[in-house]
């Protein structure tokens, strides 16, 4: 078949064109989806394997959305971008745990009380249904878009580097790395510890130098972070269990087309449903990891921690104006 002068010319002109749009990138503008926490991006811990998958899902189900993790605390501190997020710059999306918040939407730091979750099951129980939807628009009034909560792969416990404990008095004194938070500060110390908030990233270098003689955290952050280099007994206190919440800047989330935000919520979804059935197996293999690499594991009885907790938990909700959902977390056990 003989092709025309005239259509090879409309044919030529038509190439340099989309060459010409390919080129500058104009043709296909994407959104970046920046995706930041202090935690290492790996799959050895919570935070990571879901920023994984969700990276993932995005990339291979959209052509407007590029999907980029931001581990270790590469774009800043959490609360430098939870503060950015507000703002609409720098991170796109947060995930991490719900405490780190708390500085910002206080009534959310009922989540973090002391002894407060029986399970997984019931932190599940509780954030699906009236809870979460509460909490949700609290997160929105502070300019945060709340795309789902996800379990910590196991309960915190009390990390030391030295001295190990072995019962309720041993932590006494001890200087004990929390998150800078009002409510973990409070529930350290009324397990008589000195607790000290700081953040993630400068735990190793504290430890190394003394100026702390552990920390608290999930077996398997302890693992990925290598944290087990500069520490050597966890003490099974399971004081504390930390949701996580998969949040994205409220500024930049209005500006996302139907489409783009309908990829994004289910990306945030299949990313908690995995997270959360991970979650007590992750728990039980982060324990032997750090028994395999040297670690001592001691079990603590905590019943009088546990009792203690009660009336705490009440004080600091009420604190919090968070009585309601305090009962809403209690009624759903």
């Amino acid at each position: 078949m003989k092709i025309s002068k005239n259509a090879r010319r409309i044919a030529g002109a038509c190439l340099m064109t989309c060459a010409s749009f390919a080129l500058s990138g104009t043709a296909f503008a994407q959104t970046t989806i920046k995706m930041a926490m202090s935690s290492v991006a790996d799959l050895e811990n919570d935070n990571g394997m879901t920023a994984w998958i969700m990276q993932n899902y995005v990339n291979s189900h959209s052509d407007n959305l590029k999907f980029e993790v931001y581990g270790a605390s590469a774009l800043g501190g959490d609360q430098d971008v939870l503060q950015a997020m507000q703002l609409g710059a720098g991170a796109t999306m947060h995930v991490g745990g719900t405490a780190v918040y708390n500085s910002i939407v206080p009534v959310g730091g009922v989540l973090d009380l002391p002894f407060l979750w029986q399970d997984f099951d019931h932190v599940g129980r509780a954030l699906d249904g009236e809870l979460g939807a509460k909490l949700e628009e609290k997160f929105a009034e502070s300019g945060f878009k709340v795309l789902g909560w996800g379990y910590s792969w196991g309960y915190r416990n009390v990390v030391t580097n030295g001295k190990a404990i072995e019962k309720p008095e041993d932590i006494k004194g001890l200087k004990i790395r929390t998150i800078q938070s009002p409510v973990y500060v409070a529930a350290l110390n009324a397990m008589g510890a000195n607790a000290t908030p700081m953040a993630f990233g400068e735990i190793y270098t504290a430890l190394q130098t003394g100026v702390l003689d552990g920390f608290e955290h999930a077996a398997s952050m302890v693992y990925s972070s290598k944290l087990y280099e500069v520490s050597d007994h966890v003490a099974l206190t399971r004081h504390l269990f930390g949701p996580t919440v998969l949040t994205y800047s409220l500024t930049l989330w209005n500006q996302l087309s139907e489409e783009d935000q309908k990829v994004l919520t289910d990306a945030a979804h299949f990313a908690i449903e995995v997270n959360r059935a991970m979650a007590p197996v992750r728990e039980r293999k982060a324990l032997q990891q750090l028994e395999d690499v040297g670690m001592t594991i001691t079990n603590v009885d905590t019943t009088q921690f546990q009792k203690d907790a009660v009336p705490l938990q009440d004080e600091l909700a009420a604190d919090l104006d968070a009585t309601d959902l305090l009962k809403l977390i209690r009624d759903a056990k």
